[in-house]
C-alpha cells in the first residue's frame, strides 16, 4: 500500500479508523444432556432425574478451572450458543470503502532513527482524479521535535463523494540528526466503490407520474436504510406510497416516532419504493423541464456506522409544454330537463406571448349519434385575445336533451389569429332532473 522509504528517519503508519466487527467463534457448543436426554429437560426441571441436574451444574462449576480445554464445546451458558464471545475486533486492513462514508484514518510518524527529527512540516491530502483535498498542514505551526523512538499521531477525515481511485498524500519535511532537511512522501492508495445500485423506472398515468425506484445492496453487510427521502423538483409535489400495514400497527404513535428502519440484506438484497407525482398547476414563464427531483438515502451498516447519498436529477418523460389551459370553474347543482344552464370556464395562456383571439364550440360526435347536452343559441362564441400568463372567464349557454346522467363533452377553443383547434376539454359528467 505504501512505498518503500529509505535514509530516512521518519516514517508514516496509516490505520483505517471504523467501527470494530463481532467476534465469531465458528465450533458448534452444546450441552451433553442434550445427547440423553430430550431438549425440553430444563422446561420441567421437577420431571428430570437430579443426578443429571447435579453433573449439569457441576461441569458449569468445573469449566473455569479446567486447564486442559475438554470442556471447550459445551455450553457455559444459554448465550454461548450464538458463538459471540463478547470480543470486538479492530480492523486488520483499509477493507472496502463505499461512497457516501466518512473515511477515517489515524496516522503516525514515526522517528525510527536514534536522533531527534526537528521542525517537522506535515502535510496530508486526498489525491482523486478531479481534485485534491487538504486534510491536515502544520507549516504555520510546524511539530518541534520527535524524539529518537518517538512518534507524532493525528487523525484526519474525509467525505468520500467520488468513485474510483483515491490516494492518501502524506509528507513531511525535517531536520535529521545531521540538521539535513528531507522531505519525505509516502502514498497509500484504495478503491472506493458504490454500495448501492439506484435503478428507477417512471410511469404517466393521466395527471399522476408514478416514480419506482429500486435499491440493491452491493457490499458485503447489510445496510439498515435510515430514509430514502425523494426531493421534488420545485413544480413537482410527492406522496410515497406504501402497502396497507396490519391493524394491529395502524394508530400507533410510538412506531412514527421510533421508525424501524429497512433491512436491505448483504450481496444483492433489494427494496423498492414508489411515489406519486403531480406536477403544480401554476404557469411559470421558464421551458418545459422532465427533471423530476432527487433521492437523499441515508443508512447504517456495521455497528451504526453512517452513510449517506444523494442520487443525481432522475428525468421523466419529456414534458409538452401547453399552451392554454382551459378548465371548468362551476357548474349548477340542479340541472332541469330541456332548461338552459350556465357553465362558467376559465381560459388561461401558459405562454410568455399574446394569444388569439378565440372561439369556443361544441365539437360534433364521431358517431351520428344526437348528443345530450348542447348549446343553447349561438353555436359559436367570439372570445377576446387573452394576454401572456393572464386567464380570461367565459360562460357558455347548454341545455339538456336527455335525464340521468349525461356527459358535456366536445368544448373546443379555436385560435382565430394562429388557426389552430385546441385539444377538447374531457367529458364533464352532470345529473339531468325533471322539474316535478
Amino acid at each position: 500500500m505504501s512505498s518503500t522509504q529509505s535514509l530516512h528517519s521518519l516514517a508514516f503508519r496509516v490505520m483505517r479508523l471504523c467501527r470494530p466487527t463481532f467476534h465469531v467463534e465458528t465450533p458448534l457448543q452444546f450441552d451433553p444432556c442434550d445427547l440423553v436426554v430430550g431438549e425440553d429437560l430444563f422446561d420441567s426441571p421437577s420431571a428430570a432425574p437430579r443426578h443429571l441436574l447435579h453433573s449439569h451444574s457441576a461441569s458449569n462449576d468445573s469449566s473455569s478451572a479446567d486447564l486442559t480445554y475438554r470442556n471447550r464445546f459445551v455450553l457455559g451458558d444459554d448465550s454461548d450458543a450464538m458463538g459471540l464471545p463478547g470480543l470486538l475486533v479492530l480492523p486488520q486492513s483499509f477493507g472496502a470503502i463505499y461512497l457516501g462514508e466518512t473515511f477515517c484514518s489515524y496516522i503516525s510518524i514515526n522517528n525510527s532513527s536514534n536522533f531527534d527529527a526537528r521542525d517537522i512540516i506535515i502535510k496530508s491530502e486526498i489525491q482523486t482524479e478531479r481534485q485534491r483535498i487538504m486534510l491536515l498542514d502544520t507549516s504555520k505551526s510546524p511539530v518541534e521535535s520527535i524524539r529518537a523512538g518517538g512518534r507524532y499521531d493525528f487523525i484526519v477525515e474525509h467525505d468520500v463523494k467520488e468513485l474510483g481511485a483515491h490516494t492518501l498524500v502524506c509528507t513531511a519535511l525535517y531536520y535529521d540528526g545531521d540538521a539535513e532537511r528531507k522531505y519525505l512522501p509516502q502514498y497509500f492508495k484504495f478503491m472506493v466503490s458504490n454500495p448501492l445500485s439506484v435503478r428507477t423506472k417512471v410511469r404517466v398515468v393521466k395527471d399522476t407520474t408514478y416514480l419506482e425506484t429500486c435499491l440493491e445492496n452491493n457490499t458485503k453487510s447489510n445496510l439498515f436504510m435510515d430514509q430514502v427521502e425523494f426531493e421534488p423538483a420545485p413544480r413537482w409535489s410527492a406522496t410515497i406510497l406504501k402497502a396497507d400495514v396490519h391493524h394491529s400497527e395502524k394508530g400507533g404513535s410510538t412506531r412514527e416516532t421510533f421508525k424501524p428502519p429497512v433491512l436491505i440484506r448483504a450481496g444483492g438484497g433489494i427494496y423498492n419504493y414508489l411515489y406519486a407525482l403531480k406536477m403544480s398547476s401554476a404557469p411559470t414563464k421558464g421551458e418545459g423541464s422532465n427533471i423530476l427531483g432527487k433521492l437523499q438515502i441515508t443508512w447504517r451498516t456495521n455497528l451504526g456506522e453512517p452513510g449517506r447519498l444523494q442520487t443525481q436529477h432522475i428525468t421523466g418523460n419529456p414534458i409538452t409544454r401547453k399552451e392554454i389551459d382551459l378548465k371548468v370553474v362551476k357548474v349548477p347543482s340542479v340541472i332541469i330537463l330541456e332548461k338552459p344552464f350556465l357553465v362558467h370556464l376559465s381560459l388561461t395562456n401558459l405562454t410568455g406571448k399574446k394569444l388569439g383571439p378565440f372561439e369556443a364550440w361544441l365539437s360534433l360526435n364521431d358517431s351520428k349519434e344526437e348528443k345530450a347536452v348542447m348549446i343553447s343559441g349561438l353555436q359559436r362564441m367570439d372570445l377576446p385575445a387573452v394576454e401572456a400568463f393572464a386567464s380570461l372567464e367565459f360562460q357558455l349557454n347548454l341545455i339538456s336533451a336527455k335525464l340521468g346522467v349525461q356527459k358535456i363533452s366536445g368544448i373546443t377553443v379555436f385560435d382565430t389569429m394562429e388557426k389552430k383547434t385546441y385539444d377538447p376539454l374531457p367529458d364533464l359528467e352532470i345529473f339531468v332532473d325533471t322539474d316535478l
